[in-house]
């Protein structure tokens, strides 16, 4: 298929994409509660008379047969905002549109994805009688808290899938760029919650009390120390603490105290390693100081990171330099050491989460994710799109002269 012919049908929902963004952006919802989201989405799937199906209450999967024998390729979105409040105006400028809901908004840029999606639907779906393969478009809720992608992943576990493709909004690279690692991309997540347990009472006499704070603090500062002399030099791991409390008085001893953040990570057994490190100093330094620490809450498995296959990782940056030439695609990329729900994905199924650059800092655009003043450069998403529909082209036309 002409590349020519590929752009010319992407040019054509170019503005649809933004809308689809904005219309998303205003009724922002948390995880598991997209209903406004998967209702919108549907509006189009029906239009399009696709057959989907409905994975969990919000969480939905879409398939483009083209009837013909080719490669079978997921490509995910994923749905939700986060539950803070949005600033009316990004880095410099007034908002071009604002969330209606109050104290949610997508500070994420889940509302990007889901609108590039739909865009590659059309675009795709207007060029399946020269397609060969199946497209599963997979719309996912509540990325941020986890709460469709094992449903999902079941749902793919019956079909027969050949690869996995998704593409997130970066605010750290300039619009215009797409980073495509090969490897390792996002880091695993790791969850640092312990409850330190003790004895309240009067702040006059500490010695009749177990003072959980003094504990919970002495946990905090001997974390780094092992980790500094334990963990593997060569392997980054993260300590990212964000919150100690216990007690409200000044003259009261509290019975608990809490301490919470995360871990990040590229190697996952490392990332075990920090955990267990955590947890044997927080049971020994609570000892010390004659309490009892709850560490069950992290005792479940570490997060997987987004590793790309490198194959697959190649021919992504050969579909983008095609359209746009080898300087979209920088050479050399530093990974994100956020956390993504799609390496599950990849730890089944080869293939790329490719990172679209967002920062425009005369538009506004190019604050932290999860950020008040997070923004998108709504100019990148035709980017996004027609950088996804040549990849998925390019995957079955070689399929084609192979076959």
């Amino acid at each position: 298929m002409e590349l020519k012919k590929v752009m010319d049908h992407a040019d054509a929902v170019k503005e649809s994409v933004i809308n689809h963004r904005r219309k998303i952006h205003t009724f922002a919802e948390l995880g598991g509660k997209e209903f406004k989201t998967k209702k919108y989405i549907l509006e189009l799937v029906k239009r399009l008379d696709l057959p989907y199906e409905e994975v969990t209450d919000t969480a939905l999967i879409v398939m483009l047969d083209t009837k013909k024998e080719g490669p079978h390729i997921v490509l995910r979105a994923d749905m939700d905002a986060l539950p803070m409040k949005e600033n009316s105006e990004n880095l410099c400028q007034p908002r071009i549109c604002i969330s209606e809901q109050e104290n949610t908004c997508h500070a994420c840029g889940h509302d990007a994805h889901c609108a590039m999606l739909l865009g590659s639907m059309e675009v795709l779906y207007s060029l399946k009688e020269e397609l060969s393969g199946v497209v599963y478009f997979c719309f996912e809720s509540g990325e941020e808290i986890g709460s469709s992608y094992r449903q999902i992943m079941e749902s793919l576990h019956q079909k027969k899938i050949d690869t996995v493709w998704a593409i997130h909004v970066y605010s750290a690279l300039e619009s215009g760029k797409i980073g495509i690692c090969e490897g390792p991309c996002m880091a695993g997540f790791a969850p640092l919650e312990l409850l330190v347990k003790g004895k309240g009472g009067h702040g006059s006499r500490p010695d009749l009390s177990i003072n959980p704070v003094f504990a919970a603090a002495s946990i905090v500062t001997n974390i780094p120390g092992a980790f500094v002399n334990q963990l593997d030099v060569e392997k980054t791991v993260t300590f990212g603490l964000t919150s100690i409390r216990g007690g409200e008085s000044f003259n009261v001893f509290p019975e608990e105290a809490y301490i919470r953040g995360s871990m990040r990570f590229f190697d996952r057994e490392e990332g075990k390693k920090a955990k267990d490190i955590v947890i044997k100093v927080a049971e020994h330094t609570a000892a010390m100081h004659n309490c009892e620490v709850d560490c069950s809450k992290m005792a479940g498995e570490v997060g997987i990171p987004v590793i790309n296959d490198v194959l697959y990782a190649k021919q992504a940056k050969k579909a983008v330099k095609q359209i746009y030439g080898k300087e979209a695609v920088p050479d050399v990329f530093q990974r994100w050491y956020a956390s993504e729900s799609f390496g599950r994905y990849l730890q089944e199924y080869p293939g790329v989460l490719a990172l679209l650059g967002i920062k425009n800092l005369e538009y506004g655009s190019g604050a932290e994710h999860h950020n008040e003043r997070f923004d998108v450069d709504e100019s990148v998403l035709d980017m996004g799109v027609k950088s996804t529909v040549n990849y998925v082209v390019n995957l079955m036309e070689g399929i084609n002269k192979n076959n």
